[in-house]
């Protein structure tokens, strides 16, 4: 039997929680048409999630209790040992809302719209944008939610990225490559750095911050300005990408490294 999951902002150590929230009381009760006394698991978008059983469904509240102990991960079913920081230029129309939710999907840690010398589309619904992270992350049974940061300019994002463990810009020009042929070597471009995350991400795991440039591409002044902070300039393969879809293959490949 499946259980459906939802994330969402309660204090889990409760015995007994209340659903308020009508969006979330009609999708129970409406839509997946749950009964009393059936189980939905709920998570609160960080690191803690709790079985819960379902003990009154009312008009504008729903009560549950938590009938198994909280459990701590980063998320449900990914072993991974990489966070992910996406840097991703805005792109036109749906694109970058189908980057939101596919790299969330892969494992991608948090996502921050970069405005590059190319770059054409410079708004971002950061709202619709969240709501996409947070139902995708409800679908792929992650426990918490990426945070998706406001848009910043190419170079403040070098600023936030230069003194982390590892820099990666994805460039046609890249000496190194990225290739799968039934499975995935990381050893051409990946190397050991002493540093741990002191800015983004407050913890000491190790982790990888992904550029990924518009649909014009970077500029040659760019891609100097990366070098020049010891950026690693990394192809994908000799085929062109769209810039969502070098953005989806490169979160998957990097956040699946063991």
């Amino acid at each position: 039997m499946k259980i459906h999951r939802f994330i969402v902002n309660f204090d889990l150590s409760k015995k007994e929680l209340e659903i308020k929230d009508k969006e979330l009381i009609n999708q129970i009760k409406n839509v997946l048409r749950l009964k009393q006394g059936e189980f939905i698991e709920l998570c609160d978008g960080k690191s803690i999630s709790a079985m819960t059983e379902i003990v009154e469904i009312g008009k504008d509240i729903i009560k549950v209790k938590v009938s198994a102990p909280l459990r701590s991960s980063s998320f449900a079913g990914q072993n991974s040992t990489k966070k992910v920081n996406l840097f991703c230029a805005i792109l036109k129309k749906e694109n970058f809302e189908m980057v939101v939710q596919k790299t969330t999907e892969c494992g991608v840690s948090k996502i921050i719209p970069i405005i590059t010398s190319r770059t054409i589309k410079t708004g971002l619904n950061l709202e619709r944008l969240r709501k996409i992270a947070k139902e995708a992350s409800e679908q792929s049974g992650r426990i918490n939610v990426p945070e998706i940061l406001e848009p910043i300019s190419f170079e403040k994002s070098l600023e936030l990225a230069k003194e982390k463990d590892l820099n990666i810009l994805f460039d046609a020009s890249g000496e190194l490559s990225l290739k799968t042929h039934g499975y995935f070597s990381a050893e051409k471009f990946l190397v050991l750095a002493p540093s741990r995350s002191q800015g983004i991400l407050k913890d000491n795991s190790p982790f990888v911050n992904l550029f990924i440039g518009p649909e014009g591409g970077w500029t040659k002044s760019e891609i100097e300005k990366a070098k020049s902070l010891n950026f690693k300039i990394v192809s994908l393969g000799s085929l062109t990408l769209r810039g969502e879809t070098a953005a989806i293959i490169a979160t998957y490949l990097i956040s699946n490294l063991k």
